[in-house]
C-alpha cells in the first residue's frame, strides 16, 4: 500500500514538473507579432514578490483621467509626485485578509487553492528603483500600452465607468475594487499579469503560475532590448 502511494505521489510530481517546464518553454503567442510602425515607447514595470506580481504603469495624464474613479476611493491621483499607478489582480479572501505573512490564515489559503472571487488592488507610487531585483522594467509600444490599459480597465467589474470599490484598503495609499473573473491555483495573479503583457506585445510562457516562472519566460521569449529600461 505504501509503495503504491509513493508511486502515485511520484507520478504527480513528475506530471507537475513537466507541466511547469512546458508552461515556461512554450511561448505565447506562438509567433512574434509584427513590429510596430513607431519607435515611441512607454516603460512599464512588473513588480514581484515570492508569490505575486503587479503592474506599475506610468501615471500619464491619460491614465490619470481614464482611472479617475480612483479619486472617489480616496486615492490622490492628482498628486504631482505620483509617478506610477500599480495594479494587481487576485483572490478576494487571500488578497484582502493577508496584508503580511503574519496575517496568514487557513481559509484564505484554501480559497486561493480552489476558487475565489477576484478583486483589483490599486496603489499610487512615486519613483521606483529600476535596479531592484523585484522590478522587471520593459518597453512597450504606444499601441501596446493602450492595449494594456484596456486590459487593466476591463479587469474591474463595471470597467472604468462603474468600478465597484470594496471600501477596504491596507492603508491610505491603496484601495480594493471588485474584479472580473475568479481566482484559483491554476489561473491566478501571475497568469493575469502574463496575459496583460501579451496584450502589450510582450511574449510569455503559455502558463506561468509563479513570479519566477514568468520572469524566466520573459527572458526566453523576448529579445534582450525588450527588457531594457527606457521609454517615456
Amino acid at each position: 500500500m505504501l509503495v503504491k502511494l509513493l508511486k502515485g505521489l511520484a507520478i504527480i510530481v513528475v506530471v507537475a514538473a513537466i507541466a511547469v517546464l512546458m508552461g515556461v518553454m512554450i511561448p505565447r503567442p506562438w509567433r512574434q507579432p509584427p513590429a510596430e510602425t513607431t519607435s515611441a515607447t512607454y516603460r512599464i514595470l512588473v513588480l514581484s514578490n515570492p508569490i505575486h506580481t503587479d503592474f506599475a504603469i506610468p501615471a500619464t495624464p491619460d491614465i490619470r483621467e481614464r482611472f479617475g474613479f480612483l479619486a472617489d476611493a480616496g486615492l490622490d491621483t492628482g498628486n504631482p509626485d505620483v509617478r506610477y499607478v500599480i495594479f494587481g489582480w487576485g483572490g478576494r479572501a487571500f488578497y484582502t485578509e493577508t496584508p503580511t505573512w503574519a496575517d496568514l490564515k487557513p481559509m484564505p489559503v484554501f480559497k486561493s487553492l480552489t476558487l475565489d472571487s477576484a478583486v483589483m488592488h490599486v496603489q499610487l507610487a512615486g519613483d521606483i528603483p529600476l535596479d531592484h531585483p523585484d522590478v522587471t522594467p520593459m518597453d512597450v509600444s504606444v499601441a501596446g500600452f493602450a492595449r494594456l490599459s484596456d486590459y487593466i480597465a476591463s479587469s474591474f467589474t463595471g470597467g472604468t465607468e462603474e468600478a465597484v470599490p470594496l471600501g477596504f484598503s491596507y492603508g491610505q495609499g491603496d484601495a480594493f475594487f471588485e474584479g472580473q473573473g475568479y481566482f484559483n491555483a491554476l489561473v491566478g495573479c501571475n497568469t493575469w499579469t502574463a496575459a496583460g503583457l501579451r496584450n502589450a506585445g510582450i511574449a510569455t510562457g503559455v502558463w506561468t503560475p509563479l513570479p519566477w516562472l514568468l520572469r524566466i519566460s520573459l527572458k526566453l521569449h523576448n529579445p534582450p532590448q525588450a527588457l531594457v529600461p527606457g521609454g517615456k
